[in-house]
């Protein structure tokens, strides 16, 4: 494959195009010139942020995609992005020194290649690394002596190990004289605003100190901190912790949840006057489950690994069958208030109101709103969602919805508001008959029924 020079703004052709000097690989005179300053593998929720940082801080930027489709997205400007990062691409679409391609042999242009591909989980929790071997397998195979790899994407410790110095080494490439390998978790928190790509402390492990050396430098190119540590395995085993840490508290929110409904107390009264405590505490709010690329996936790569030494971590595992399980509470509450007012679930009219995993994003990966529209439609509910984000979803099985246009005009026996965008006109539900209020927020409707 070639890479698409007319379909958007790109570089120079690669034989005119400015380069730069490579690293010098130890004992040589060798010393290799590259068409760009770094090369992302995977442009999406957190490839595409990178790309954009990086080239935003005046490196050259080679963006690397085998998906068609998503290229399309990106040089049409549709890319779900904050808005300073849809300002950024805006003026990256327009600049030479970013590129677009979905040619995995113009990795050896790049003085650096970032790996950003997702490690989800599959249906029974299970790690599914297929995305993340083929991607190393691909730049493995793609790279050149004076190259630095880094991989970003979340995964069990001792994977870049595996998956990047173990191929390269087979090659005869020695790491550290003939090619640097790090790892970096990634810490991009879609949606959210108050954070920017450049002002969040980046983690990095390299696998020597001439690696350390080199992923440090390059990170420090728009990250304003960047936190060394000892080894590729500590930093993979920090980003564990970080989402395990999420997890379990989100469990232990939903759980108090739970409880101050039994008790008549409102839980966000008790996290909000908890969390005035300047020492020792951390708010964690309860929901309706927990979705995206991160807290329902990464805690099972930790799981994982250690389940094949024969060692248990029981305060992990009970808090990711609570948060597995929170879907199919809300569906056991959805049935107990149709039946405060004498209907079944089957044949009742049950509208979701957002379906993104959070507010603001378009996201759809591990959703509870999924799963509960799963098993709503599995119980015979006439089931219908609205969400101003996400025009249209698949449920398996032959089923698709589309978001309706006018949800008053669903006329639900139930409305289940599941994500609240802040954009959204939720004005209508106040008419509705009752609301399931899943975010605990929405105090103000008067139909409101608590979860």
């Amino acid at each position: 494959m070639s890479i698409d020079l007319t379909s958007a703004p790109v570089a120079e052709p690669l034989s005119s195009a400015p380069l730069r000097p490579g690293p010098v690989r130890t004992g040589t005179a060798l010393r290799r010139r590259y068409a760009f300053d770094v090369a992302i593998v995977g442009l999406g929720y957190v490839g595409l942020p990178t790309a954009l940082a990086l080239h935003a801080s005046g490196a050259t930027v080679l963006g690397v995609d085998l998906s068609q489709r998503r290229l399309e997205t990106i040089r049409s400007g549709r890319a779900d992005l904050l808005s300073s990062d849809r300002d950024r691409l805006t003026a990256a679409l327009s600049d030479s020194g970013f590129r677009l391609s979905d040619d995995p042999l113009q990795l050896g242009q790049a003085a650096a290649v970032i790996i950003c591909v997702p490690t989800p989980i599959d249906q029974y929790s299970t790690p599914d690394l297929t995305l993340l071997r083929n991607a190393c397998a691909t730049v493995a195979d793609a790279a050149v002596p004076g190259q630095l790899l880094i991989l970003t994407s979340t995964t069990y410790p001792g994977c870049t190990h595996d998956l990047l110095t173990l191929p390269l080494q087979e090659r005869g490439l020695e790491v550290g004289r003939d090619i640097m390998i790090a790892f970096s978790p990634e810490r991009i928190d879609p949606g959210n605003e108050s954070f920017a790509h450049e002002d969040v402390p980046r983690v990095v492990g390299g696998a020597d100190e001439a690696s350390q050396q080199a992923a440090e430098q390059l990170l420090r190119r728009y990250s304003r901190s960047v936190h060394g540590v000892g080894s590729m395995e500590a930093a993979e085993m920090t980003k564990l912790l970080e989402n395990t840490f999420r997890a379990v508290n989100i469990a232990l929110a939903n759980e108090f949840a739970e409880a101050c409904g039994i008790l008549g107390l409102s839980v966000l009264d008790v996290i909000n006057a908890a969390a005035t405590k300047p020492y020792g505490f951390m708010p964690f709010f309860p929901g309706a489950g927990v979705g995206g690329h991160c807290i329902p996936c990464d805690p099972h790569y930790l799981l994982w690994q250690l389940r094949k030494e024969h060692i248990a971590l029981p305060v992990i595992e009970q808090a990711m069958a609570e948060i597995a399980g929170r879907p199919r509470r809300v569906v056991t509450r959805i049935r107990e208030v149709l039946a405060s007012q004498g209907k079944p679930i089957a044949g009742s009219r049950i509208l979701i109101v957002g379906v993104a995993y959070k507010a603001d994003v378009a996201d759809l990966r591990e959703s509870p709103a999924l799963e509960i529209l799963r098993l709503l439609h599995a119980q015979g509910a006439r089931i219908a969602y609205q969400d101003p984000l996400v025009d249209r979803l698949a449920l398996g099985e032959g089923v698709e919805l589309m978001s309706v246009a006018d949800p008053a005009a669903f006329d639900a026996d139930l409305v289940v508001l599941h994500t609240d965008h802040s954009a959204a006109d939720h004005a209508w539900m106040t008419g509705a008959r009752l609301v399931l209020d899943t975010t605990y927020r929405r105090t103000d409707l008067p139909n409101r029924v608590a979860l």
